[in-house]
């Protein structure tokens, strides 16, 4: 369901300019810590690869799927994307400035959450940001089709408090908690978590 994925998700932070400031802060903190380029994990099509590398962040995303990571390439073909998996990133440790998560740790299982963000922290150099958003809620369960085509993809729906301190026991910094209310096109409201490896 890749493309159509794509098709039906759209690149549209021009409609969301909260979600886009909070992307352009994200991407200024890695900046002016100059400690390395940014993963964009769980890229789905490469959007946010893609506006992120017109701020001037070298950067490259990873998807699970390899049909979304074709399509990624596709767009965006000056760009670098890799299928690969977030609960194993492969990268030595310490060589990231930045990671952006945006909507693909809902995905993750609640008992493997403490792994992901602890490969978070493995990865991320000293001084590097990780940015994550997710759809803010108290529910799970698992999606059996979608656009036309029988799948099985399981999501959680997470409450922020619970995610920030799971970073933090992962040994990342809290930095902001940003929570917004639904769009006109959403349900749930969107939360928004800036940490940093420290130095």
């Amino acid at each position: 369901m890749a493309a159509e994925y794509a098709d039906h998700f759209p690149d549209d932070l021009a409609r969301k300019p909260l979600d886009k400031a909070l992307i352009n802060g994200f991407a200024e903190l890695v900046q002016e810590a100059g400690v390395g380029p940014v993963a964009d994990v769980g890229c789905g099509p490469g959007h946010v690869t893609a506006y992120l590398n017109t701020l001037g962040i070298p950067v490259f995303g990873i998807d699970l799927s390899p049909k979304m990571v074709a399509v990624a390439r596709d767009a965006y073909p000056e760009l670098r994307f890799h299928v690969g998996s977030m609960t194993a990133i492969d990268l030595p440790g310490d060589v990231l400035g930045g990671i952006a998560a945006l909507y693909s740790t809902i995905h993750v299982p609640d008992d493997q959450l403490p792994d992901v963000f602890a490969e978070f922290h493995r990865v991320l150099a000293p001084g590097g940001h990780l940015l994550l958003a997710f759809q803010a809620g108290d529910e799970q369960g698992r999606l059996t089709e979608r656009f036309g085509h029988a799948i099985s993809l399981g999501y959680h729906w997470r409450r922020p408090e619970t995610v920030a301190g799971l970073i933090g026991k992962a040994g990342l910094l809290m930095h902001a908690q940003v929570v917004r209310e639904p769009g006109e096109d959403e349900k749930l409201p969107r939360a928004f978590l800036l940490a940093r490896k420290p130095q």
